[in-house]
């Protein structure tokens, strides 16, 4: 309160928002929102001023989609037309760009859809967004399963060669799944974007290793130097796998995919042929092989063309 008292009086004798706010020690675009939001500099008065700040202060809250019926109703209708609440938001500003009341925040909107406890939305809406998913976390949200302790090498002490491509042999992994717990472990080499595909009897620690170890054991020399994976726990029994293959592992980051980006990309190709919700257990090794020989046989841009089949001919020619 004595803040705005001497903001108020700063404002009566002609002070500058700058003046007042070196007096207060405070930052002058403190001062100006404070003036701003409370009837501006030929407006502003103490008492009104702390009266609506305590007001603002007040919680719980009122949802603005609870009290406001049209925005509700408008909110409501667009995520049916597949509009995201970022899109609702904006069109909302610009075309009721001088109401104010009909302003709404797109965080406000997605916290509507996915706190059922405010009974504003139909947890239908939620079936429009873009990502289907059911929970909203944040950006720094991390799953605990993923931030498990594998005891191995880290990607970030893998030799800087196998980052510039310019040996051949470094492969990138990952499962790909499908329905009823069913899935396929996709191995892609570096320089070749050669791809091997492994049927794998589940995601369990043994089937994997045991799998991965007997479609690898049978490379060329050249070809076994080292494998990244992702954190998966699948992935636990490495020091087995590097035994029998002669390959070393090392692990992505948590949460981390763009580390292994040829595989991730290869996995985006392969759901051309294996497409979200199929059931992977049905396919046999040798339909898996001939899948691969298709991928490999494909010309690919980043290799001018060429198909990662003829690249692996000729590294090992």
């Amino acid at each position: 309160m004595l803040e705005r008292e001497c903001i108020s009086r700063g404002l009566a004798v002609g002070s500058s928002i700058r003046a007042i706010a070196s007096t207060l020690g405070r930052s002058p675009s403190t001062v100006s929102r404070e003036v701003s939001k409370n009837g501006g500099s030929g407006r502003y008065r103490a008492t009104v001023a702390d009266h609506a700040a305590r007001k603002r202060a007040k919680r719980p809250k009122t949802c603005l989609l609870v009290s406001n019926a049209m925005l509700r109703t408008l909110v409501a209708d667009k995520p049916a037309e597949n509009w995201s609440p970022e899109q609702i938001s904006g069109w909302l500003r610009r075309i009721y760009a001088n109401n104010l009341d009909m302003h709404v925040s797109h965080e406000t909107i997605y916290k509507s859809m996915f706190i059922q406890t405010r009974g504003i939305f139909e947890e239908e809406l939620r079936k429009h967004l873009r990502t289907r998913r059911k929970f909203r976390h944040s950006r720094t949200h991390r799953s605990g399963y993923r931030q498990k302790d594998l005891d191995g090498v880290s990607i970030s002490d893998r030799p800087a060669f196998v980052e510039d491509r310019a040996v051949p042999g470094h492969w990138e992994g990952d499962l790909i799944c499908g329905a009823g717990n069913s899935y396929i472990a996709t191995i892609v080499e570096r320089q070749t974007r050669f791809t091997l595909l492994v049927k794998v009897a589940g995601k369990e620690m043994k089937s994997v290793v045991s799998a991965l170890s007997q479609q690898m054991y049978t490379l060329p020399s050249a070809l076994k130097q080292s494998l990244t994976w992702d954190r998966g726990t699948e992935m636990m029994s490495h020091r087995d796998f590097s035994a029998a293959t002669k390959i070393d592992v090392y692990f992505c980051g948590p949460q981390s995919p763009s580390q292994r980006g040829t595989n991730e990309n290869t996995n985006g190709l392969l759901r051309q042929y294996f497409s979200k919700g199929s059931c992977l257990s049905n396919y046999s090794q040798n339909d898996l092989n001939d899948v691969a020989e298709k991928l490999n046989s494909r010309p690919r841009k980043t290799l001018a063309f060429h198909s990662p089949a003829d690249r692996l001919i000729e590294v090992l020619s």
